[in-house]
């Protein structure tokens, strides 16, 4: 197959759509976020955390979605695209972990992503009545410590739903191989 004729397949799309979302997840949960923790002020780092995570679980919605369209399909085997990604012999390896990563961005972006950013103003707002920060030493009022102990709810789901996430984004990178290879 020449290379102009490739570029007419899915397969190219669907590598690059795959790198995207592994390598985002990856550098996120486990390179980004840990230097950023340890480097910014807490303020500044709830910031950029803020600013950042709409895209971040833009990206990880979206690209199970444009992996699903780009699908190859096998030679005497499952056809490419949606159609093959419902294929039974792709139920385990393909759609399994493409709903998976799907599923847990669309809730961490449509449903714990605003519910964190309303407890965040919450927050603000009760350190300007109790005239301190959240994070700092306890004791705190009654109202900051159901706001903190709500936020750490949120962020803990959140941090489960993104483990489960980038599980899935390995597993599907090990089908993916098997069928390179």
């Amino acid at each position: 197959m020449s290379n102009r004729s490739i570029m007419l397949t899915g397969a190219p799309y669907h590598i690059l759509a795959y790198g995207s979302l592994f390598g985002t997840t990856l550098f996120n949960t486990c390179i980004g976020t840990v230097i950023q923790f340890k480097t910014l002020p807490t303020l500044q780092f709830s910031d950029l955390q803020t600013k950042t995570f709409p895209w971040y679980f833009g990206l990880q919605t979206t690209l199970p979605l444009a992996l699903a369209v780009t699908l190859p399909g096998r030679p005497f085997g499952p056809a490419s695209g949606i159609q093959g990604l419902f294929d039974s012999a792709n139920r385990w390896g393909t759609l399994l972990p493409l709903a998976t990563i799907f599923v847990t961005g669309l809730v961490n972006w449509t449903v714990l992503l605003p519910v964190s950013k309303e407890c965040i103003v919450e927050r603000r707002k009760q350190e300007e009545k109790d005239g301190k920060r959240s994070w700092d030493p306890q004791p705190h009022s009654q109202e900051m410590a159901a706001l903190n102990k709500k936020f750490g709810i949120l962020h803990g789901i959140s941090s489960l739903l993104n483990v489960v996430n980038f599980v899935a984004s390995v597993v599907y990178g090990v089908t993916l191989a098997g069928r390179i290879h």
